[in-house]
């Protein structure tokens, strides 16, 4: 299979299928989630197997999934989905199937594996791709990060169970939060357990409440999160710190969605969408015997990775102006030295980290910014910090000149190559803008905007 990083919202299915039937797109089978996320085929007229053996034509590794899953019958015209008599099924808006048709933009789930039957025209790539450069608290308006919002925004208009992955300090909370308050259950409450947190005696009472005299200070019946959270979302912060005797009662919680009270005997039924959150390889505890696996597979019915700050450095300009607005500072509280220092920076505390070093420097001053090691080798944005065997004014040249470029690059992205639009977000003139970017090669990447001599529309 080849890979690719896009990732790609719905189109006009009937549309989509007369352009097909037309000969003027073929389709493609693209996985959306799972271990080989971001991976598409082209889909000819012929038959595929997708499985976990070596001899499938689709081969997922998704230990959820069978060796033989599911057969594709690709024509001219149609694609048929038969299930191969799979251990955990084959799945279509949740409801299991043995065998269906699709169409363009169908999205099937394979275990913990979601794969779309996509077009294949680049000429609609770029409408395919999320637009937007925030997602609640998330913010970036890289290709990872959009992305990242596409797979958001199709999860959060669900219902189903989301486990959210991540380093810490890559907004995982603020990710449930944004699922929370763009789904439908946005008016219901959203209840937060951090599991890491709370001691391992008490977390059965937190998870699912306690009647009066269950245990020695129990002197109350008290609701538990998931009785709290009913009609909305509760969020377990740092799954895999559940302790192994209580996994058995979540997973019931899960699946029925039913609770009942330490030391009650009924159960009670709640409403409720559970968002789960790690920064451990929960698959790798499974292998440790830490974490059950039918709890695993149950929680990550859709799963999305946040990328680490190292992996979208361009992301840092538009992170620091988002800090620097919400606490009411202008972007040039920071000096252009000391935004190239941050943007060479690997950041292994990730967005959290970055907060903290921005406030810091805003609050005490430029001179409290704390050593930073620059990021090792060429990295993606292909700073090295400063060479500090140059001479003062040279070093200074060399790294600002690494700050304009890597800065221009990421607005010009994100701006898809519009002048005009870019001028306006980085408050720079239009005229100044576009030397700026003949100096650092980059006037290829833009064309104009309303007004300029290119001509372009936004």
């Amino acid at each position: 299979m080849a890979e690719s990083q896009e990732d790609e919202e719905n189109l006009d299915p009937t549309a989509t299928l007369h352009r097909a039937r037309a000969g003027r797109v073929r389709l493609k089978l693209v996985v959306l989630s799972g271990p080989e996320a971001g991976h598409n085929l082209t889909l000819e007229p012929r038959e595929y197997v997708i499985g976990k053996a070596p001899t499938c034509d689709v081969v997922l590794t998704d230990k959820a999934i069978s060796r033989q899953h599911l057969k594709l019958e690709v024509g001219e015209e149609s694609v048929r989905a038969i299930d191969m008599e799979s251990r955990n099924g084959s799945f279509y808006e949740g409801l299991r199937f043995s065998q269906m048709d699709l169409r363009p933009g169908s999205v099937i789930t394979l275990g913990n594996t979601e794969i779309k039957i996509a077009p294949e025209d680049t000429r609609e790539r770029s409408l395919l791709l999320s637009s937007r450069n925030r997602f609640g608290g998330l913010v970036g308006a890289s290709r990872k990060m959009r992305e990242a919002f596409t797979l958001l925004e199709r999860m959060a208009a669900g219902g189903a169970d989301v486990l959210i992955q991540g380093e810490t300090g890559t907004g995982k909370e603020g990710c449930a939060e944004a699922l929370h308050t763009e789904s439908p259950r946005k008016e219901g409450p959203f209840v937060i357990v951090d599991l890491a947190g709370v001691p391992p005696s008490l977390v059965e009472s937190e998870l699912f409440g306690h009647v009066k005299g269950a245990f020695t200070g129990a002197q109350g019946d008290r609701a538990g999160a998931f009785e709290r959270a009913n009609g909305g979302t509760v969020f377990l912060d740092e799954i895999g710190e559940l302790p192994m005797d209580i996994q058995p009662r979540l997973l019931r919680v899960l699946e029925r969605r039913q609770v009942k009270r330490v030391g009650a005997n009924d159960y009670r039924t709640v409403s409720v969408r559970v968002i789960a959150a790690t920064h451990v390889d929960l698959e790798g505890a499974v292998q440790a015997g830490k974490f059950r696996r039918d709890l695993f597979h149950r929680l990550a019915v859709l799963r999305v990775t946040l990328p680490p700050l190292r992996e979208r450095p361009e992301d840092i300009p538009l992170l620091i102006d988002t800090m620097l607005e919400l606490s009411g500072r202008p972007p040039s509280a920071l000096s252009d030295q000391t935004r190239a220092l941050l943007a060479q920076y690997p950041w292994p505390g990730n967005v959290r980290e970055l907060r903290n070093v921005v406030e810091q420097v805003v609050s005490l001053g430029e001179e409290a910014l704390p050593a930073m090691d620059p990021l090792p080798g060429e990295g993606a944005n292909k700073g090295t910090g400063p060479d500090l065997d140059l001479p003062f004014k040279e070093a200074k040249e060399k790294l600002i000149e690494g700050f304009e470029r890597d800065y221009l690059k990421g607005l010009i992205e994100r701006c898809e190559g519009n002048i005009s639009r870019a001028s306006r977000e980085a408050g720079i003139d239009r005229v100044y803008l576009r030397k700026l970017l003949r100096k650092h090669g980059l006037d290829q990447k833009a064309t104009g905007g309303a007004g300029d001599d290119a001509g372009h529309q936004e």
